[in-house]
């Protein structure tokens, strides 16, 4: 690499710490030194961080080589976007470091929801050199009077984990504000990703880089991070598993885990299953109290500020967390992370193993804790996957149009806009590339006129058009739009609060709902008594109580990945080539597997395994395409309907990652003669409208968008309109569109995500034709299978207790093992 004052600058000052910089950092540097903008690939713990920010201090040395530790107020040269406020802290404390030690007197500030008054008007009146901050602050900034001349100096603009934002409408946000600050600062931008690996890197890059209209570079680290997994076995292994109680019977395996290790990450999926965990451990072992904690995003915000930065200091002996802490924060001395049950895809399960030995040279070591025998199935597959480095995908979202509707608001109430140019900008982008003037003119004729259906009404007339410009001239709609910017929906929250005082938390308001005043429920790892709610915060105060009721958060279960499902898949074949089995996870699976073999039959990769039982509920069909939940969901509904066709019927679904269930109280005819008509992938759309109330789920998805459009106002602050409020404003909107104006795109786009995001209709597709080219096995077993077991087990959880479910699957495990 050519040598430059700035590049001997860094590496002399790396010298002096016993670094030596790695080859794709040098390759970034001198890339970000010659103009070019591109994206970093490199696993977790390698130096991402500082192949981007030191390439930018190099390119800037370079270019005041005689007074770059003098020349100060030069304006915002380094933007770095960053997922998680809690990433902006880390990474802050890292960079302030680096400029101390050469010098360099930039300033940096950080930007997002926790930034106080004070520190904004600071930053407005004299913008640091680099600022951090998260992709909604990064709109509200578009939203100030005079922004274009905060962004005239920038000239490296970083999105940390892009990984993690594309595919959201988070990353649209991000694709649209980079289609800005190109036109603000003249083309003369460079951009740079930062990603794990993900399994298309290059439709990633060109995603993030359309709006500069040039390829750029991948810069890809080839290192090889040490990976160590270890499965934790239980002593016994059950022949009729179900999902979720074995591994919290396995938890006293734990403790010399944790005991051995300096600090441990103990990742859970749910935050309802992580509360549970957190109480386990201290029973088990109580002089874990005061070094054992729990970390979720529902937790106030001040004792997870609190959690991170006891570990960063290493005062924590182990954390009992969700994918609240699967980001790069640099927790140094986490030495082990325990992943407790599917991670459910090959890249989530890196990411976390990825946060132990987070230096370039140092082994993550990862235990896998089965919650179901058959989870150790999962755990041979990810490591097979990982060797063959079979990583997802994150599919770039496409037309989102309450996204453009937000954001052309933002704009409005600051600067405003023109059509024309603005409309170049917009196609820019990856995600808006194929917008139709069409569609751009509904979508102005919407914000100026409030479209076909809405005219009439002056609240959908927000902006004016004033010589070519559009504005918002409105205080109350700015006002009202300024307050809900970056509004991408989740579950409707309460805070959680003492009547004394003092946050716990936020909790989802359809659980609370639920609960009585009295009612004991958990949250952060308290026992705590509901008391009422009040301007949209749950009252509690302490319990003494025991028992309490362990809050499910909704979207907690999420589906199993494509990738993994092939490799499971491969898993199944292994188990069919006799003698000792090359994973240690199969061998100790046999017994489970000779069971499922004498009973029905194990499907090989290239099968579709089906099962008819009848017992005393009624007729089962058993379907296993290892597919994920989601996919299996829609498929139960397609094949309900495709099977009444042929005779009047009803059933009830139920449904895991591995398979699903029909149950009806009359024989179900699925057999060779019709059974591959029944997974034929021909007319799918059309028998997906006929099989779900596809309207009725378009319409909750409508809800959403209605919101982030800004079509509906969730109130002002401490008195936001309860979600049922906000289901009827939206229901009544989504009548008077699908009546009144059809074509709608906000209509079309509540459709099209039900069939994207709910069904997972390309993935459905995949499978039937996958299905079609494979062999159909049914069989007749006599009593519950292995296989079907966890299923059956699921369609129980609604109707009983946890206590009850537990009881009664205990009865029918030894009935099934012991032939009662």
């Amino acid at each position: 690499m050519p040598s430059s004052t700035g590049n001997k600058i860094i590496n002399d000052w790396l010298e002096t710490k016993g670094f030596r910089p790695f080859l794709f950092q040098q390759q970034t540097w001198e890339l970000i030194s010659g103009g070019q903008s591109g994206l970093v690939n490199a696993p977790t713990g390698c130096g991402k961080t500082f192949s981007v920010f030191l390439g930018t201090l190099i390119r800037y040395i370079n270019a005041h080589p005689e007074d770059y530790r003098h020349t100060t107020n030069t304006g915002l040269q380094l933007l770095w976007v960053t997922p998680l406020r809690a990433l902006a802290k880390d990474i802050g404390r890292a960079m302030e470091e680096v400029l101390a030690e050469l010098g360099i007197p930039w300033r940096l500030g950080i930007r997002n929801g926790d930034t106080s008054v004070a520190e904004r008007a600071r930053q407005k009146k004299a913008i640091p050199e680099i600022l951090l901050i998260t992709p909604e602050s990064l709109h509200l900034l578009l939203a100030q009077k005079g922004y274009p001349s905060l962004f005239r100096s920038l000239s490296v603009v970083a999105i940390d984990e892009w990984h993690e934002l594309l595919g959201s409408k988070r990353g649209v946000q991000v694709e649209l504000a980079v289609s800005r600050l190109v036109a603000c600062t003249g083309n003369k931008l460079m951009l740079w990703g930062i990603s794990a690996t993900i399994g298309n890197l290059e439709e990633a890059r060109k995603v993030l880089l359309s709006p500069l209209k040039k390829n750029g570079v991948t810069v890809t680290a080839s290192l090889q991070k040490k990976l160590e997994v270890e499965s934790i076995y239980p002593d016994e292994i059950e022949k009729y598993p179900w999902a979720g109680h074995l591994g919290i019977r396995l938890a006293y395996k734990l403790i010399p885990v944790i005991q051995q290790s300096r600090t441990t990450l103990i990742f859970i999926n749910t935050r309802g299953m992580s509360e549970t965990w957190y109480q386990t451990l201290l029973d088990i072992c109580p002089e874990l109290a005061g070094v054992l904690a729990l970390h979720h995003g529902s937790i106030d915000l001040e004792l997870r500020n609190w959690i991170e930065e006891q570990l960063h200091t290493g005062k924590l002996k182990a954390v009992v967390c969700t994918a609240s802490l699967d980001l790069g924060v640099d927790f140094r001395p986490v030495e082990t992370v325990i992943q407790v049950g599917s991670p459910k895809g090959v890249a989530r399960f890196l990411q976390r193993a990825g946060r132990s030995g987070h230096q370039p040279d140092a082994t993550s070591k990862i235990y896998f804790l089965p919650t179901h025998s058959l989870e150790l199935l999962e755990a041979a597959a990810l490591q097979s996957a990982i060797a063959d480095k079979l990583i997802e995908s994150r599919m770039p979202i496409t037309l989102c149009y309450d996204v453009l509707l937000q954001y052309l608001n933002t704009l409005a109430i600051s600067e405003g806009f023109t059509s024309e140019e603005l409309y170049q900008e917009v196609i820019s982008t990856f995600c808006f590339q194929l917008l139709t003037r069409d569609e751009w003119g509904q979508i102005l004729y919407f914000l100026t006129a409030g479209g076909k259906a809405m005219h009439q009404y002056d609240d959908f007339r927000k902006v004016e058009i004033e010589d070519g410009v559009f504005r918002i001239n409105s205080r109350k709609i700015a006002m009202r739009h300024r307050m809900h910017i970056g509004t991408i929906v989740s579950d409707a929250m309460l805070k959680v609060r003492f009547i004394t005082g003092g946050y716990v938390g936020v909790i989802e308001e359809y659980f609370i709902s639920r609960l009585d005043p009295g009612d004991v429920f958990t949250l952060a790892g308290r026992n705590l008594e509901f008391v009422m709610i009040k301007d949209m915060t749950a009252l509690v105060r302490k319990s003494t109580q025991k028992k309490s009721i362990i809050p499910s958060w909704n979207g907690g279960r999420m589906p199993l990945s494509a990738n993994l499902g092939k490799k499971l898949r491969e898993m199944l074949d292994r188990m069919h080539i006799p003698g000792p089995k090359n994973w240690p996870e199969l061998q100790a699976l046999i017994p489970l597997f000779e069971l499922q073999a004498s009973i029905s039959h194990v499907p090989a990769a290239s099968e579709l395994l089906i099962e008819q039982i009848e017992t005393k509920d009624g007729f089962h069909l058993f379907v296993y395409p290892f597919e994920g939940r989601l996919v299996h969901e829609a498929m139960a509904a397609i094949l309900a309907w495709r099977i009444s066709r042929i005779t009047p019927i009803t059933f009830s679904f139920a449904m895991n990652d591995y398979g699903f269930e029909l149950l009806s109280d009359q024989p179900i005819p699925v057999d060779d003669s019709n059974v591959y008509d029944l997974f034929s992938p021909d007319n799918l759309l059309a028998d997906i409208q006929r099989s779900v109330n596809s309207t009725e789920m378009a319409r909750r998805k409508f809800r959403d968008i209605a919101v982030i459009g800004g079509l509906i106002f969730q109130g002002m602050p401490g008195e936001k309109k309860k979600a049922r409020h906000l289901q009827s404003s939206a229901s009544l909107l989504f009548n008077v569109f699908s009546e009144y104006d059809a074509e709608n795109v906000l209509l079309r786009q509540a459709y099209q995500e039900v069939l994207d995001q709910q069904m997972e209709e390309a993935r459905l597709r995949d499978m039937l034709v996958r299905i079609q080219a494979s062999t159909i096995v049914i069989r007749f077993p006599q009593q519950l299978t292995p296989f079907c077991f966890p299923i059956k087990v699921d369609s129980m959880r609604e109707d009983l207790s946890s206590e009850r479910l537990e009881d009664r699957v205990r009865k029918m495990q030894q009935q099934l093992e012991f032939g009662k």
